[in-house]
């Protein structure tokens, strides 16, 4: 299953509901404390019940929407890709489709409502039949089935299995089924048992933060490995072969481990030479807990999260880079979905790059999805406009999660997202705004009325011109020609400002002349 997208309503700083959709490679970006890692966890909240690394509590209800009376958070994820038949009568498959359990997208929608921070409910929102005759099968039980087949007189191979006596009614007002969009209760009769067989083909969803505390049971490190656990022993094969699952289990996490330091090695030699995994013999495992002290711990046995958080962080990151390699290579993997926090924490450039690379090789891979949340434009640069979530704040205080497009330059410009991000004032940025100028022969128009500064050109043959130039030219010039130092450095504020002027400019121009629709 693939998620596709989340819905959040009265969840922290999201008052109001906010829709964001996901690809196999999400990454959020935004300023500090805007709800990127928000995100993350509302979704660890959704798929492991408060089992996971967050749970939820009165706390994460908004502030504002508390005061007005509203205790309810609601979270909805939508999915396609999913399974092709569902058993939910013995021997007897039917599918979402039939059981009108799809969305009008057809897709299926879940609905999670906490109360007060606390209790969930669940629903599945379905383009679901309303006519008064034909309504709420999912929630009958089988003598009431019976009943309306009796009744109405309709035909039925089979008044033993619940989901042909559904399909026999439907059939028998096919013609008037008054479908729409409804909220199905996932706590009653059959639609309890879909929702129940539903858990099992959902993704699951590892979670790994950017600040985990310090102690001798830091999870920070052991993760990769205890992620790894839980997708091996979710195999639906290796369930039906427990005598032989602590073999393939133990075969399964070294290769995790020697991928993950294999990894290592190419970043950091020294470090991935002294690490060794350690893994319990298959004679000591009980199933209740079968890998519950997998980790990787350096030499003498010094748990890993002794050691600095730059080499922690090393060994978490060149996990994903093993795992990449490894689900592009099976074929029929667990669903996973990996979301990491700041991925980019105390790692120098090449690494980051390197990451960038294997995070969109993981997400290229079967049944993977990955989401990240950066404040790298080391990172942001080598993803695709596709790839990118802006969140901002609204004057009225809401959150916007946009997905990003080209925007004033029209065109895809990582610069100019990490400048909207981030920003980032950068000599490219500045460049590609000068180049778009002259492109559309708007420099002239732009120099009017400027102020000039003195410039002083050289010539190959070491003889000088004074000019003067606005400042956008007088920046230019400085770029182009590092060899002259016959003029003073433009400071960082000149640039900021300048790159500001470009953009006010080009914004207002393009807005006169209906070039294009604007992103800003």
């Amino acid at each position: 299953m693939k998620m596709t997208s989340l819905k959040l309503t009265n969840f922290r700083g999201y008052k109001d509901t906010i829709e964001i959709s996901f690809d196999e490679l999400t990454v959020f970006v935004g300023k500090n404390d805007i709800g990127k890692s928000t995100i993350l966890e509302v979704l660890d909240i959704f798929f492991n019940d408060g089992k996971g690394a967050i749970k939820m509590d009165k706390g994460d209800i908004n502030k504002q929407a508390f005061s007005e009376g509203n205790s309810e958070t609601v979270i909805s994820v939508c999915f396609t890709e999913l399974p092709a038949d569902i058993v939910i009568d013995t021997a007897y498959p039917t599918t979402l489709a039939e059981e009108y359990m799809l969305n009008q997208q057809n897709e299926l929608e879940i609905i999670k409502r906490y109360r007060n921070g606390g209790s969930v409910k669940v629903f599945l929102k379905a383009n679901h039949p309303t006519n008064v005759n034909c309504a709420d099968l999912l929630l009958k039980k089988n003598t009431e089935l019976k009943a309306i087949i009796r009744e109405q007189g309709i035909e039925c191979e089979n008044l033993n299995i619940n989901a042909i006596m559904r399909r026999a009614i439907w059939e028998h007002y096919s013609d008037d089924l008054q479908k729409q969009e409804v909220e199905i209760d996932a706590s009653k009769e059959d639609a309890k048992k879909v929702w129940d067989k539903l858990c099992t083909y959902l993704p699951i969803y590892s979670l790994f933060q950017s600040d985990r505390k310090n102690s001798d049971g830091d999870n920070e490190v052991q993760d990769p490995l205890k992620e790894a656990v839980r997708q091996i022993l979710s195999d639906e094969e290796l369930q039906t072969t427990l005598n032989r699952i602590s073999v393939e289990v133990q075969t399964k996490l070294q290769e995790v481990s020697n991928r993950t330091l294999d990894k290592l090695r190419e970043m950091a030699p020294d470090v991935a030479n002294s690490l060794n995994p350690v893994i319990p013999s298959a004679e000591s495992l009980k199933w209740a807990d079968v890998f519950k002290n997998v980790s990787i711990s350096g030499d003498g046995d010094i748990p890993i999260n002794k050691r600095g958080s730059g080499v922690k962080r090393l060994i978490l990151l060149n996990f994903f880079r093993a795992e990449a390699e490894r689900r592009l290579e099976t074929s029929n993997s667990t669903n996973v979905i990996y979301a990491v926090e700041e991925p980019e924490t105390s790692q120098h450039t090449i690494n980051q790059q390197l990451l960038a690379d294997a995070f969109k090789l993981l997400g290229a891979a079967a049944n993977t999805q990955v989401i990240l949340t950066t404040h790298s434009a080391t990172i942001v640069k080598q993803l695709d406009y596709i790839n990118l979530r802006m969140i901002t704040c609204g004057t009225d205080g809401c959150r916007l999660v946009q997905q990003l497009s080209p925007g004033i330059l029209h065109y895809p410009s990582l610069n100019e997202v990490n400048y909207i991000a981030f920003s980032e004032i950068t000599e490219e940025y500045h460049d590609e705004l000068y180049a778009f100028l002259e492109f559309h022969q708007w420099l002239g128009d732009y120099r009017q009325g400027r102020a000039q500064l003195p410039y002083t050109r050289l010539y190959n043959n070491g003889t000088t011109q004074n000019e003067q130039h606005i400042l956008a030219v007088y920046i230019r010039h400085q770029i182009h020609h590092p060899e002259n130092h016959l003029n003073p450095r433009y400071t960082q504020i000149q640039l900021q400002q300048s790159i500001e002027e470009m953009r006010n400019y080009i914004l207002t121009r393009a807005a006169q002349e209906g070039v294009w629709t604007l992103h800003p």
